[in-house]
């Protein structure tokens, strides 16, 4: 545990502390009456009521919409099943941005609805509340499907030999079966969009504002660090709790019933009604996933002289956008790149040393550390990153003018994928196998090499490619310490989408397809090395 608890001190902890202190202190004394004074303002109250009704409600439409596609991929079994899994879970590893960028091009000025009919939804509450739906339809299907599967039907079909029907049947045994993962799951997707920051920025405009958003307006725009430090305690209380409460409802799913293999639980549709369930999902899937998607690139490729790929060509060129950049956009890809690799060795060697520790030790101060590893998910990366350039700037660690700062940030996004991944699996490795290694002269690193690195290679690819994915679309931090001359991918996509012109919105839009090709072609290749299908993510 020790590299890994000094990794998110001093790259975590510090850089968080010291920006909430630099805007509570005032002479070296703390001023903790500024807490109530910007909790007491209208605008600030204005925010937190936006951030909480939000993301309440952008849960509730999730877990409506996402349940019945759980259930289709638990219980049933179809030709492209494995592809359709990818599908749906594309756009959770896509970046906020992107995912803003998407349905910018979907419903806004000049987007696909506003051309076919007039329509415009950006600006508004409901682009945000589909864009959310759009980008936690994976959590709900992933983790309560992955239960599902694991849910022996026969206890249903014993209670309906009782004499319950088909309904009273689900509620009573099924249902308290699934409470644990809804929950889990309900929890995660509250978390997601309780912090949202890319999607709310390019969709919400100035009318709209959640907590993140309005932090990195008053540390960025105002440069108001009282009031910036007050919002971000309020969320890194908000996340602490919503995690303590997922944390148990993770242990409760562990213990809730004796599971079996998925393949003994999956069957083609039968009847009216399963096929009936079955397309309205297929449908839901087009309409939510597929086709924002898919206008994105058709966005990309439509330029005045008729579609081609003229905007992907001026992305080679700093020119052809103004001022924005100081190297062509093109280079972004390659610096995205290269930074993700790094931040994803990175993420495996810390993210492995904890879920190892984690499956050696037991007791409250595990469970605490095992929750610290998941606050980087919700709290301010706005924070973090603006905490990297004031704390990260004197020997032996002044790395403001360093390259690694970027993979740094990156690195604490993808280490909670990396050990919700290779947890369930190295706790499933049976002691009596490193026992015996040990009992035949192995030493400690021998035993590992032998017996659980073969058992856990298949996770550490999943995990690997998972932070891969995330580290690539990271956003929040990297808004504050990418260099002009070496912006990231999310970086590039916002700046050229603050700037007015057609070029500016078609190369916006090129490099946003680009960034979603990579992060699909990274998960289709994760669907083929995964075994588990259960777990959180």
């Amino acid at each position: 545990m020790a590299l890994p608890v000094a990794f998110f001190a001093l790259f975590f902890a510090y850089p968080v502390v010291a920006i909430v202190g630099r805007g509570l202190k005032t002479d070296g004394d703390w001023q903790f009456g500024r807490i109530g004074e910007v909790l007491s303002r209208p605008d600030i109250l204005d925010v937190l009521w936006f951030t909480t009704w939000q993301a309440l409600a952008s849960t509730a439409l999730t877990l409506v919409i996402a349940l019945p596609g759980a259930y289709v991929f638990a219980r049933f079994d179809f030709p492209g099943k494995q592809l359709l899994r990818a599908v749906v879970t594309v756009p959770f590893v896509l970046p906020t941005v992107v995912v803003g960028t998407a349905f910018l091009a979907l419903l806004g000025r000049g987007g696909f609805l506003d051309e076919l009919w007039g329509v415009r939804l950006d600006t508004t509450v409901w682009a945000i509340l589909l864009a959310h739906i759009f980008f936690n339809y994976a959590v709900v299907v992933r983790t309560v499907g992955g239960l599902w599967s694991q849910l022996d039907p026969r206890q249903e079909e014993a209670a309906r030999v009782l004499g319950a029907g088909r309904l009273a049947a689900w509620r009573r045994v099924t249902l308290p079966a699934l409470a644990p993962a809804v929950a889990a799951a309900a929890l995660m997707v509250f978390l997601f969009t309780f912090t949202s920051f890319g999607v709310v920025q390019i969709l919400g405009g100035p009318a709209y504002s959640t907590l993140e958003v309005e932090i990195y307006r008053q540390t960025a725009q105002l440069l108001d660090l009282p009031t910036a430090a007050v919002l971000t305690l309020v969320q890194f209380a908000a996340v602490g709790g919503i995690l303590a409460v997922h944390a148990w409802t993770v242990r409760r799913r562990e213990t809730a019933l004796k599971l079996v293999d998925p393949a003994q639980t999956s069957r083609r549709p039968r009847g009216a009604g399963q096929w009936a369930l079955f397309g309205g999902v297929l449908l839901t899937v087009a309409l939510l996933i597929v086709v924002p998607l898919g206008v994105l690139v058709e966005r990309s490729l439509d330029t005045s002289g008729g579609y081609g790929f003229g905007f992907y060509r001026a992305l080679q060129s700093a020119e052809a956008s103004g001022s924005t950049f100081l190297v062509p956009p093109l280079e972004a890809i390659w610096n995205s790149l290269q930074y993700a690799l790094v931040a994803t060795l990175i993420a495996l060697v810390i993210g492995g040393l904890a879920a190892a520790a984690l499956t050696r030790r037991a007791g409250p101060l595990v469970r605490g550390f095992d929750a610290l590893l998941m606050l980087p998910l919700g709290v301010s990366a706005v924070t973090v990153g603006f905490g990297f350039l004031i704390t990260l700037d004197e020997p032996p660690l002044d790395l403001r003018t360093s390259w690694i700062l970027v993979p740094l940030a990156q690195a604490l996004v993808g280490v909670p994928f990396v050990v919700r991944t290779m947890l369930p699996v190295l706790r499933a490795v049976d002691d009596r196998l490193r026992e015996a290694a040990a009992v035949l002269g192995a030493s400690p690193p021998r035993a590992w090499r032998e017996v659980d690195l073969p058992l856990v290679r298949r996770a550490v690819l999943v995990a690997a490619g998972f932070a891969f994915a995330v580290s690539l679309g990271e956003f929040g931090a990297t808004v504050f310490i990418a260099r002009p001359d070496n912006p990231t991918l999310p970086v590039a996509v916002a700046r050229l989408l603050g700037r007015s012109g057609e070029l500016n919105y078609g190369q916006a839009m090129a490099l946003s397809t680009i960034l979603m090709l990579v992060c699909a072609v990274s998960l289709l290749l994760l669907e083929r090395i995964r075994t588990d299908r259960s777990g959180e993510f």
